[in-house]
């Protein structure tokens, strides 16, 4: 390859699943004219990775997974050099593409006890063989921020928790998973992402912890994964001043941080790739084109991820870089397609197996569920019920719900359910339970993410304020952690058990160890105030 060439490798432009041909065609001879290295996946062009402020409606197709399997072996027969697929699929291919099996959230597998990391592997293999039925072979995948700032906006559901050994060994469990069928990761954000109140989707967090700081804690499972050979690291977009003299300068953009810390103070020397350069904390910092590119480059990236301007990128770095640090990053990302085993082979391979998958979360389900707070909650339930003084809440989902449904073999009841913008019925659900001395509540938390209370609603949080003290309540939380901190009054609440997610099998282990007082033998990966 001429230099030129070996450049072309270095780029990673998006492309989405659901696209127009005419763009699918642009893609082409993107790969064809400048022997681009690889492809980062995306749902459509109205999806969250590109439409920070939610302005385009997402529109859904059943046929994306087939979509995207043609649209791979399309690209690759484009390209001279095999491609390297990519694609951030944190919890499997549902973060990207509907009707393809979902996994559990991170934040769920740290409420594992450390003896149950088996599990974390067999998702990271999970979700690497599911990749593969693809044609993907680099999923842009674990974080290893630890999960330390309860307000934090974009990264709190996706980490394994707060606790840095944990996040270090369920990383490395979740990477050798994937490593085993042949999938590359990624462990991200470097420096640390965790500690932070800013979504860089929209603008620039900073850390300000000292290298001191950051060495302690921030950095520990990063330095526990070169240990371990990673594949990739990837670089947030985050200022540490303490690491530029005291510079808001993004770390995807800083020699000091890539260079200085990351190679030679933690001996890292295998693939760096930048954080989607389209992400408004560094997209909008030079007017020339290609600029952007070089500058990532510059600072220490080999793979330049979502890069816009790529004609432009690659004359920036071919005018600007040695051939000796052209030739290292290239090698590097070789070193991986070799690993991969793309370079002979990248054609889809296997099927979805969603029977393994509903396996796997089973048992997730069975050994991450916390019990936070017990008050003999299996004896109070059952005793009103054969007084017939039990009746059941479902707050998000409606009552045809599988915990309710699973719960009715045993314990037949009236059922009420209080729907998004359905504040409305509160009142008159609220008379209805006048009879009831006793209720199971299930509270589906509608989103993951904490804005806006998670989406829950003001006069839900009074419901339950009121609920608590005036009935006896066993809350069962189907969702992120981090809601219990907004939810009042719960120290009134009889018994309170976290479930993480509203999965079908989370749904019905939850309602089995309610009916069978079973153990629970997950805890919470955060600390929760006012429990």
């Amino acid at each position: 390859m001429t230099l030129e060439q070996k450049i072309g490798q270095f780029f990673f432009p998006a492309v989405f699943i659901n696209d127009t041909e005419e763009n699918i065609q642009a893609t082409e001879q993107l790969i064809k004219k400048h022997n681009i290295g690889g492809l980062t996946f995306f749902h459509s062009r109205a999806s969250a990775a590109t439409n920070y402020e939610t302005k385009k409606k997402i529109v859904f197709n059943d046929d994306s997974y087939q979509r995207l399997k043609d649209l791979i072996v399309r690209y690759q027969k484009c390209a001279t050099t095999p491609l390297l697929m990519s694609i951030d699929a944190e919890w499997g291919l549902a973060m990207r593409v509907e009707k393809t099996p979902q996994y559990p959230y991170a934040i769920t597998l740290g409420a594992l006890p450390t003896d149950a990391s088996h599990l974390v592997y067999e998702v990271g293999k999970q979700i690497g063989l599911d990749l593969k039925s693809a044609g993907i072979h680099y999923n842009l995948a674990p974080l290893a921020d630890i999960n330390n700032n309860p307000n934090n906006p974009v990264i709190g559901y996706r980490s394994f928790g707060e606790n840095k050994e944990k996040v270090a060994q369920f990383a490395l469990e979740y990477l050798r998973g994937m490593n085993d069928v042949g999938v590359l990761g990624c462990l991200k954000h470097f420096p640390g992402h965790g500690n932070t109140n800013v979504d860089s989707h929209l603008g620039l967090p900073v850390l300000e912890e000292s290298l001191e700081e950051l060495l302690e804690n921030e950095l520990y499972p990063f330095i526990k994964g070169i240990e371990s050979d990673v594949d990739s690291i990837m670089i947030g977009h985050l200022a540490v001043p303490a690491l530029n003299n005291g510079a808001n300068t993004s770390a995807t953009l800083s020699k000091s941080v890539i260079e200085t810390l990351l190679r030679k103070q933690l001996n890292y020397d295998g693939l760096v790739i930048s954080d989607a350069l389209n992400m408004h904390s560094v997209s909008k910092l030079y007017d020339k084109k290609g600029q952007l590119e070089w500058e990532a480059f510059n600072a220490g990236n080999d793979i330049l991820c979502f890069a816009v301007n790529v004609e432009e990128g690659i004359q920036e770095i071919l005018e600007k870089a040695t051939p000796e640090r052209i030739e290292a990053s290239y090698n590097r990302l070789m070193k991986c397609k070799q690993k991969a085993g793309i370079l002979f082979d990248n054609e889809p391979k296997g099927n979805l197996d969603f029977e393994a998958a509903s396996v796997l979360n089973r048992k997730i389900a069975q050994s991450s569920i916390t019990k936070i707070r017990d008050n003999n909650n299996t004896a109070v339930v059952l005793d009103a019920s054969k007084k017939g003084k039990i009746a059941k809440v479902s707050l998000y989902k409606n009552a045809d719900n599988a915990f309710f449904k699973t719960l009715n073999k045993t314990i037949p009841s009236p059922e009420f359910a209080i729907e998004m913008e359905d504040i409305d019925s509160i009142e008159s659900i609220e008379k209805s339970l006048t009879d009831y001395d006793t209720l199971i509540i299930s509270l589906f938390v509608p989103k993951a993410k904490p804005l806006n209370n998670f989406d829950i609603e003001e006069e839900v949080l009074a419901f339950l304020k009121k609920i608590f003290s005036a009935k006896r309540c066993v809350l069962y939380v189907f969702g992120n952690p981090y809601a219990l901190q907004i939810i009042p009054n719960l120290k009134s609440a009889l018994g309170i058990v976290q479930v993480y997610q509203d999965f079908t099998e989370f749904q019905e282990n939850a309602a089995q160890q309610l009916l069978d007082n079973s153990e629970c033998k997950g805890a919470l990966p955060v600390i929760i105030s006012d429990l």
